[in-house]
């Protein structure tokens, strides 16, 4: 019996990872490509945003304001490099499975892994000198940006365990295997959220090592979901084997990955500057607005785990189904990921506004962390009903390698709407806090019109870029 249910499981996720996207039905694509990448989100990512943050919340208000600092500063810059070539990893292999160059798509993804490592090195090395200034920088108490510096010198040397799960996870996007990254994510989150208790708080014969413990645990599950992504990716689960001649650098092939990664990383410049900037303007407000901003935007987190593995998953039926010379089925990918992220978001919206002050009660108990926060996230539950569609468009183009527009747009969006506005009204009107959030949802609610004008153009896909 154990053995034909073994059977029967491996059977499901061979036909997950071997679908042709370029013939299958559209809709069971769209969900193949999806549910694993949503569970993986959820069950995965999100329990470690939310897990960290709970488990952080029980060292005090001080400890939840570094932590979210140097989460929302440090990791999103690393962000920056990593989405850009992790865009351009998936489209590439996306056209080149669709195009049956198999081999052309397992060249691209070692140099892809490549180029992660040396990113790795550079930036772990850096972060020795630039840390501790930007730390002090962040933040006037002197208790915050130790805590601040702490964990980001230890996120930096462990930096590799996270970049080879989201690089890893792209090649396996592209190729059309949502399946291996959300199993590798489970295990990542569960060693990730017991390591973080386990080091934090010096339970299960660990040393108590509070915030330096939060770090070191985060890096320890992202070295297991790394490894796991590996280990698959050198056996050949699914459409992808490396092999070691697909590590040896080749210049041109790098070349055309960092060409193809600048445009979507300052993509996420917007994000990452909007990021930043409301958190250093939150230190100026207080640590209490600091750990509110923190928790509003690890549940908005939530609501991007289910909207970025459906616009992923539309993203890999455009590149292949370009790649396969099959534009037919491009629109008809994008108005079924347009529904699955309405019909997905727009209740959580709704669950998210009335029940907004529970989710918060869960993080904090002090109730001038928990007031600015509720209101964050009342702001919050009108964004959620234009970020799956935002989502939606922007991948749907970067997929077709329309790289500059959605970068110009959401570049121009966040420096030319959001920040200037959060200052106008947090600073000069005197909303404080709160003109940090309406500027917020300005700035997406902007950045999504944009995007989804220049999509209904048209003009991207008659175009016809080549990957």
């Amino acid at each position: 019996m154990a053995e034909e249910a073994g059977q029967r499981r491996q059977s499901w996720l061979a036909r997950v990872r071997n679908r042709d996207h370029t013939r299958a039905n559209l809709l069971g694509s769209v969900l193949a490509l999806s549910l694993p990448a949503i569970a993986a989100s959820l069950a995965g990512a999100g329990a470690m945003q939310i897990g960290e943050m709970w488990i952080t919340g029980q060292l005090g208000t001080e400890a939840l304001a570094a932590v979210n600092s140097a989460s929302q500063t440090f990791r999103q810059l690393t962000m920056l490099f990593l989405m850009g070539l992790q865009t351009a990893t998936q489209m590439f292999i996306a056209r080149m499975v669709g195009a049956a160059q198999r081999e052309h798509a397992e060249h691209v993804a070692g140099q892809a892994l490549l180029a992660g490592g040396a990113f790795w090195a550079i930036a772990a090395l850096g972060s020795l000198a630039f840390v501790d200034p930007i730390a002090r920088w962040m933040s006037p108490d002197a208790n915050v940006a130790a805590g601040i510096a702490v964990f980001a010198h230890i996120t930096f040397a462990l930096l590799i365990g996270p970049i080879a799960i989201q690089l890893g996870a792209s090649v396996l996007a592209g190729a059309g295997d949502a399946a291996t990254p959300m199993l590798a994510n489970f295990v990542s989150a569960a060693v990730m959220l017991l390591a973080q208790y386990a080091l934090a708080f010096g339970e299960l014969g660990m040393p108590r090592l509070g915030i330096a413990g939060i770090a070191l645990g985060a890096g320890v599950g992202s070295l297991a979901g790394g490894a796991l992504i590996l280990a698959a990716l050198l056996r050949g689960e699914g459409r992808v084997r490396l092999r070691r001649a697909h590590f040896r650098p080749d210049r041109a092939m790098l070349g055309r990955l960092l060409a193809s990664s600048w445009q979507p990383s300052l993509h996420m410049l917007a994000r990452t500057g909007i990021l930043m900037f409301f958190t250093f303007f939150a230190g100026r407000l207080g640590p209490e607005v600091v750990a509110a901003y923190g928790i509003g935007v690890r549940v908005e987190m939530v609501a991007i785990m289910i909207a970025f593995p459906i616009s992923n998953a539309c993203a890999t039926l455009v590149g292949q189904n370009l790649g396969a010379g099959r534009p037919e089925r491009v629109w008809p990918a994008v108005r079924m990921s347009f529904a699955a992220t309405s019909a997905a978001l727009w209740p959580c919206a709704l669950a998210l506004f009335l029940w907004r002050a529970d989710f918060v009660g869960l993080f904090t108990g002090d109730p001038v962390v928990a007031a600015h926060a509720i209101e964050y996230l009342a702001y919050t539950s009108v964004l959620l009903l234009f970020y799956g569609l935002y989502f939606v468009a922007f991948r749907t183009l970067q997929a077709a390698g329309d790289m500059l527009t959605p970068m110009f747009i959401s570049v121009g969006a966040a420096f030319g709407a959001g920040i200037p506005l959060a200052v106008i009204l947090g600073s000069r009107l005197d909303y404080g806090a709160t003109g940090m959030w309406i500027a917020n949802l300005v700035y997406a609610v902007i950045n999504a019109g944009l995007m989804l004008a220049w999509l209904a153009r048209g003009k991207w896909l008659r175009a016809g870029r080549p990957a």
